[in-house]
């Protein structure tokens, strides 16, 4: 897995590198560990095993690294600036091009930067057609999806004038950056964040999850939000009022046949939600700081999830039985990791 961690105390030093998990020995390894600047965020695995590494919001820079650890490539914005970067980062269906969410604090909009994927030269941006975008995504089409957390912040992070919030989920073209289709949800004050595409053999159709953070005033109120919204087809609704109690995913990974896994690290727990269950969410961990999620085939069969928890990477699998892996060291893992391979 490709992952992010600190040690174990608030104000270590970070850290991006690979895990190796052995599940027949129960060990889990550091490959390697690469030290970064400052907290990180988005990790996206590379074809040729290196990954690139997003700081978090606001973030200021964007690195690669290769499989032995070593930072290849750096991308720093001047301090002096009001861009900033937005966590994420995915590379466009060409191959040709690394599509980062940034924000323009000057402005106050949402902009992806295209970039050239082996130099991360700046080649153009876009308009994302909102505020705050946060994690990016493409359709079956090429086409990318955007989640406009909609969120007012200053250039320091700080919140402001909620009541003015522009929570989206945008569709834009690849080719020109044209704006293709927007959707919003019924209530402003849920701000879309991070996105996961899950696919039901069933219909042979795709989804694309979307986790909710709720930013109302009242905490009554964010503790009845729903904290999972669905694209099927052209559609954008909630299927579920069941939450987490306190109104925040933290992170989304696909489940089987068609569902979703949503961490909630606050609470520590991760809930499974599944078309055919309706209103229900089933809690598969109940562990302190169950955050970052990835999806898991595991032996001959699809559907597991890995869940980093404050203890260690947990697995869950509808044919396999849960298995715990302690850290190989005191560490504290970031929000996301993403699966590099599995043997």
């Amino acid at each position: 897995m490709a992952a992010a961690w600190r040690g174990p105390n608030p104000g270590d030093p970070y850290f991006a590198g690979t895990l190796v998990a052995d599940w027949e020995t129960r060990k889990l390894d550091i490959r390697h560990a690469v030290p970064l600047p400052s907290r990180p965020h988005g990790l996206l695995p590379e074809a040729d095993g290196g990954m690139l590494v997003v700081a978090a919001r606001p973030g200021t820079w964007l690195m690669r690294c290769d499989t032995q650890g070593k930072v290849q490539q750096r991308v720093s914005l001047e301090e002096s600036s009001t861009r900033r970067f937005c966590g994420h980062a995915v590379v466009a269906a060409n191959g040709e091009v690394l599509l980062t969410t940034e924000t323009e604090y000057g402005k106050g909009r949402g902009r992806i930067g295209v970039r050239d994927r082996r130099t991360l030269q700046k080649l153009d941006e876009w308009d994302t057609h909102g505020i705050d975008p946060h994690q990016l995504a493409l359709d079956a089409a090429g086409q990318l999806i955007i989640a406009n957390g909609g969120v007012p912040r200053t250039l320091a992070d700080q919140k402001h004038d909620l009541q003015h919030m522009e929570s989206s989920l945008v569709r834009l073209d690849t080719a020109s950056g044209s704006l293709l289709r927007q959707w919003r949800l019924d209530d402003p004050r849920l701000s879309l964040r991070h996105l996961a595409w899950s696919h039901s053999p069933a219909d042979d159709e795709a989804y694309l999850g979307i986790a909710l953070q709720a930013e109302h005033d009242r905490r009554e109120q964010r503790a009845q939000a729903p904290i999972l919204a669905v694209l099927d087809g052209d559609r954008l609704f909630v299927p579920t009022r069941a939450n987490d109690g306190i109104g925040y995913a933290g992170d989304i990974a696909a489940a089987w046949n068609g569902g979703f896994v949503l961490s909630s690290n606050q609470i520590g727990l991760a809930q499974l939600w599944h078309p055919a269950a309706g209103e229900r969410m089933m809690p598969l961990v109940r562990m302190e700081e169950a955050y970052a999620l990835t999806s898991w085939r595991g032996t001959g069969s699809s559907g597991g999830v890995l869940v980093a928890t404050a203890l260690g990477l947990v697995r869950s699998h509808p044919r396999l039985k849960p298995l715990a892996l302690p850290w190989p060291q005191p560490m504290a893992l970031d929000n996301h990791w993403s699966l590099i391979s599995e043997t």
